[in-house]
């Protein structure tokens, strides 16, 4: 059965979580284009929020525009290596990332502003999963939980590097350090990756105060139990909050439907 005949259930929330004044996520669903948006802003003094909610509207804007005029001129070359709609998604990123750069060069009150991302982008055949940054992707299918993307962070490229012991991991003192995020320079690499959808598939994005403060297996028992995606999505930020609640926390749930 192609994805064209299933139909897509969504729910999102997001949440200022226990120990921060401001929420500098942003999630955004365009069920029109089948997109679906989460962003953690960073940068502190509210900028992070300007750099989060430029990311979701730079997104957005560009999928609404090349949706009506698909010849219209992009500001990035075709990788002919990848379809089009998977170059259409690189392409809507790396234009968010350039426009929250060259906003922060322009106000020095927003210098040092960026935010991650993770989209997911549901085609005819399936879904492109892309992010930048420590915001995460995962999969939910036949009783178990997948991460479809790798952080961007110091901390994953320490234990890609050198094995840390499970005690290291969790007293490693950078845990926030983003080595990859939108703004950060001029141009940013766009990490995506193509997943065949089935019916039942429940899709998962979220900010790093979602992964964090629950362990995955926490994730799927959640969602797995609850009645519906909205109470899913509401007991997730209930249980990030019950954890400590250190960040914001975003959540948006994709369950494809017969």
């Amino acid at each position: 059965m192609s994805t064209t005949q299933l139909r897509i259930e969504v729910a999102g929330e997001t949440n200022v979580g226990m120990k921060r004044q401001h929420n500098e996520d942003n999630f955004s669903v365009l069920e029109e284009s089948g997109l679906y948006i989460v962003a953690d802003g960073m940068g502190g003094h509210a900028s992070g929020e300007v750099a989060s909610k430029m990311a979701v509207d730079a997104l957005k804007e560009f999928f609404i525009s090349t949706a009506q005029d698909p010849e219209r001129t992009w500001p990035y070359k075709m990788d002919r290596s990848r379809g089009y709609e998977e170059n259409r998604l690189i392409t809507g990123i790396k234009l968010a990332n350039l426009r929250i750069y060259e906003s922060a060069q322009r106000d020095v009150r927003q210098r040092g502003m960026g935010t991650t991302i993770v989209v997911l982008f549901a085609v005819e055949d399936g879904v492109y999963c892309a992010h930048v940054g420590d915001s995460r992707g995962y999969r939910i299918r036949d009783g178990k939980i997948e991460l479809l993307t790798e952080d961007h962070s110091l901390l994953n490229d320490y234990i890609k590097m050198k094995r840390l012991t499970p005690e290291e991991i969790a007293n490693f003192p950078h845990k926030n350090v983003i080595v990859r995020a939108l703004g950060m320079k001029d141009t940013v690499k766009v990490d995506t990756r193509f997943e065949p959808s089935r019916a039942d598939d429940v899709y998962v994005l979220c900010s790093d105060g979602l992964s964090g403060p629950v362990t995955d297996e926490e994730l799927l028992e959640i969602v797995e139990n609850a009645p519906d995606l909205k109470q899913a999505a509401s007991r997730l930020i209930q249980r990030a909050n019950e954890n400590g609640g250190p960040d914001n926390i975003t959540v948006i749930l994709a369950r494809w439907v017969a």
